[in-house]
């Protein structure tokens, strides 16, 4: 048996070993790898990680005894067994994944022949799935999902006031039954659901179900399931996963990161009135050292969520702001926190475990998996934008990893990752917007172009200019409408900002008159103030070189609206010189000019 815990802590898994059925030396080396693989340290980041490993090594036990001749060692392992392993779940959409876990596996074991060795260590069969691209829903479809996400929180957080209120009268003496009968029955339901998340029960002593306790017989048929009763003060699972569903619409973190959300908060406002702010600490596992991230709910509405009639949500409508929803989750599952320990804000009560974690019973618990949604899913069916062969709305499909790429796609940002990594493993992959996003794109690159161009381009002096100004000062400073003083300190290089020379930094159109420039050196692109001389271009080519580096790096989009105008203006610059200059200024480029470059791209020379 090995047992595996989770980062946190709070949640463990045990893995019974003892169900292979290979030959005990095989099963020693596999086990011994199986421990090695799934240490701390490893690689594997969370019990689904885990899970994984043990399936394929079950599966892969299971090949071996469809062998004529299985292996009895470690080294009688061959790259047959390797491939014949494939060969038994390439029809699966898993087989790929599977191959790619044993392969790990397999690379603990001891006492392998260098046969398998090399095999395992070299390519695998190409990955070749169909529908392996994801789709985000389009508006009107995050918009529905959103609203249905909310009715359903209103109408809990209606229900668990309400009920609430009428616990506290009663306890307070507020509140008598009487002789009303329910009454009565209802307000001690209500005391026992307070103190023990569940129902009175009879322990059977007789039949084979002996031992089993059950709902005193008078619950259901005057009030109804257990369930019912217990969720007149706790939330559902379903309504959990309401809320899961608005966190990510909301924030657009990572399914597993929702679930894992925290009731432990900083209000950074300090309950002072002003807008509201939670602070939550968060952990994304695959960011390594960088697993700890900060997550500020505000209590101001994303764009997104606002609606089309703003002025008929009440002002105290909690689901429409970040904050609002993270305070209405916390107040409607501080009480089942209470009777747990456990430190999650998504926990409510399931009339079965189910396949929803470790746990098969009853009881309050937090989410742990995507199965609540996909349940919720089905019990909205909500109708989607495509339609079917009949032009009927296909049902709606929601999960929280589409809700993710939505919000990206919509918030043209990334939640938790780079700039690249929103661009490639997100946007690139995204067929739901494509076509729209691509004529945004190439719209906005057009504007920003336009932009530019209208600002103008800086005059640049040739080397002969250069060399004239020298022996010719008050001639070429008065063609240039410079005084003469100022043109001999911008050829010794005194006036240099970083792509050109500064003519006058207290007359700039960034400032006042008499004021000195605050604005970026990338500004100096289109100023009237700015003179490109020679000496310029060796930096000029390298900040046109980044910026188109920079392309490949972020998401489209960010680019046109950030670098799309600068990127043109030097382009436009490098046109008015010969192509042999050019390339000799990107080959002869000294290192303080990469390190100038370095230090201006990454924005250390702007006022802060």
């Amino acid at each position: 048996m090995v047992r595996c815990f989770s980062q946190d802590g709070e949640e463990h898994r045990d893995y019974d070993l003892s169900v292979l059925n290979m030959a005990a030396g095989l099963r020693e080396a596999l086990t011994a790898a199986f421990a090695k693989r799934v240490a701390p340290g490893a690689g594997l980041t969370s019990l689904h990680s885990t899970d994984h490993v043990y399936r394929v090594l079950v599966k892969f036990d299971r090949y071996l005894a469809t062998l004529k001749w299985p292996p009895r060692e470690a080294q009688h392992l061959a790259p047959e067994h390797f491939d014949g392993f494939y060969d038994s779940c390439k029809h699966l959409a898993t087989g790929p994944d599977a191959l790619s876990d044993l392969r790990l596996l397999l690379g603990e074991v001891e006492g392998l022949t260098d046969a398998m060795a090399g095999r395992i260590a070299g390519a695998l069969p190409s990955r070749q799935r169909e529908g392996g691209s994801k789709e985000s829903y389009s508006r009107a479809e995050f918009k529905r999902i959103a609203d249905a996400a909310r009715s359903d929180l209103r109408a809990a957080a209606r229900r668990i006031r309400e009920n609430r209120e009428l616990l506290r009268q009663f306890r307070d003496g507020e509140l008598e039954a009487g002789d009303d009968r329910q009454l009565a029955l209802r307000l001690h339901l209500l005391d026992w659901a307070d103190r023990f998340a569940d129902v009175p029960r009879n322990v059977r002593s007789s039949g084979i179900t002996a031992g089993r306790s059950v709902p005193q017989p008078w619950i259901k048929n005057r009030f109804g399931s257990v369930k019912l009763v217990v969720t007149w003060l706790h939330l559902t699972m379903d309504e959990i996963a309401a809320g899961a569903v608005l966190l990510a619409v909301m924030t657009g973190e990572n399914p597993d990161v929702i679930h894992k959300t925290p009731s432990a908060h900083h209000r950074a406002d300090g309950h002072t009135g002003a807008p509201g702010t939670a602070i939550v600490d968060l952990r994304k596992l695959r960011r390594g050292r960088r697993a700890y991230i900060n997550l500020a709910l505000s209590d101001v509405p994303n764009w997104i969520s606002i609606p089309e009639k703003p002025e008929e949500v009440s002002a105290r409508d909690e689901l429409h702001t970040p904050f609002g929803l993270y305070v209405l989750l916390h107040e409607l599952t501080a009480r089942s926190r209470a009777m747990t320990g456990g430190k999650r804000l998504l926990i409510g009560y399931a009339s079965t475990g189910g396949g929803d974690g470790d746990n098969k019973n009853r009881g309050l618990r937090p989410i742990s998996s995507c199965l609540p949604v996909t349940r919720l899913s089905r019990a909205w069916s909500l109708p989607s934008d495509t339609l079917d062969k009949n032009d009927k709305p296909v049902p709606l499909v929601v999960r929280l990893d589409l809700l993710r790429l939505t919000y990206i796609e919509l918030n043209q940002k990334p939640v938790a990752h780079t700039e690249k990594t929103a661009a490639t493993k997100y946007m690139l992959r995204n067929r739901g917007n494509v076509t729209e996003y691509r004529q945004v794109v190439a719209q906005t690159l057009a504007a920003e172009v336009d932009k530019a161009r209208t600002r103008g381009t800086v005059t640049v002096m040739t080397s002969q200019e250069v060399e004239r100004a020298r022996s010719e000062p008050e001639e070429v400073a008065a063609e240039l409408g410079l005084d003469p003083v100022t043109l001999k300190r911008m050829i010794a290089g005194e006036l240099d900002t970083v792509l050109t020379a500064c003519t006058d930094n207290k007359n700039s159109p960034h400032a006042p008159p008499g004021q000195p420039c605050p604005a970026s050196f990338m500004l100096c692109l289109g100023c009237e103030c700015a003179r490109a001389l020679p000496r310029h271009l060796p930096v000029q080519v390298l900040v046109h070189d980044r910026l188109l580096q920079r392309r490949e790096e972020m998401e489209a989009l960010r680019w046109a609206e950030r670098f799309a105008g600068p990127h043109a203006q030097l382009a436009d610059l490098l046109d008015q010189h010969d192509e042999a200059a050019v390339t000799d200024a990107r080959r002869d480029a000294a290192a303080a000019d990469h390190a100038l470059v370095e230090r201006f791209l990454s924005r250390e020379l702007d006022l802060r």
